[in-house]
């Protein structure tokens, strides 16, 4: 899938900068389809010499002029049949991180740790801001009322998802770490007793 389709669905939320399309992508897409503010400006441009987004400039007296951008009929129904369509390949996972966890055996178990420590802190930094966004969904709302009422629901249900993935790369961490922790005491244990010392009294 190109970029293009999650920026017409962005543009569903109605007329956008290319600006406040960075900061919805920055909160709402970036999750499963994240692109940065250059590549976000070229896709609009692109989307508008095809007929598919329109743009009208606003003017500002103390700013640089603005562009705002909205979605045309052709946009909509290009959208609309992409939306119908099975996608064309099943998710895959391509994380570095795990490259290295899979690499770890023979390595310094230190050196791990202090990398799923620190995957743990993006995953709880993501989450936080996605509960936010939540809240501010639901504005006041339970869940239930928001999913029978609300005008769109699919940006919650995305976000939903990103939810689950990083509660569950929380849960992954908190798994590895207790294996590393588990490993090191034996090794601890191992050493002692072979060096000849009883691993009870020592530890006392």
């Amino acid at each position: 899938m190109s970029l293009k389709y999650a920026v017409l669905a962005a543009l569903l939320e109605g007329e956008a900068s290319g600006y406040e399309l960075s900061k919805a992508f920055d909160v709402s897409f970036a999750n499963f389809w994240p692109a940065t503010p250059q590549q976000l400006y070229r896709e609009l441009e692109r989307l508008a010499g095809d007929g598919l987004v329109q743009a009208r400039t606003v003017q500002q007296e103390r700013r640089p002029n603005k562009r705002m951008f909205t979605l045309t009929e052709a946009g909509r129904a290009e959208l609309s049949a992409f939306a119908a369509e099975p996608p064309k390949r099943p998710t895959a996972i391509r994380d570095e991180l795990l490259i290295k966890v899979q690499a770890m055996d023979g390595g310094e178990p230190e050196v791990t740790r202090a990398l799923i420590e620190e995957r743990m802190g993006w995953a709880r930094g993501k989450l936080d801001r996605y509960r936010r966004v939540r809240e501010r969904l639901l504005d006041g709302r339970t869940e239930e009322d928001f999913l029978r009422t609300a005008d769109r629901v699919g940006p919650y249900l995305t976000l939903l998802a990103g939810i689950a993935f990083e509660e569950e790369n929380m849960r992954w961490c908190e798994r590895v770490l207790a294996v590393l922790r588990r490993r090191a005491d034996t090794g601890s244990a191992r050493r002692i007793a072979h060096q000849g010392g009883d691993p009870l009294r020592n530890g006392s």
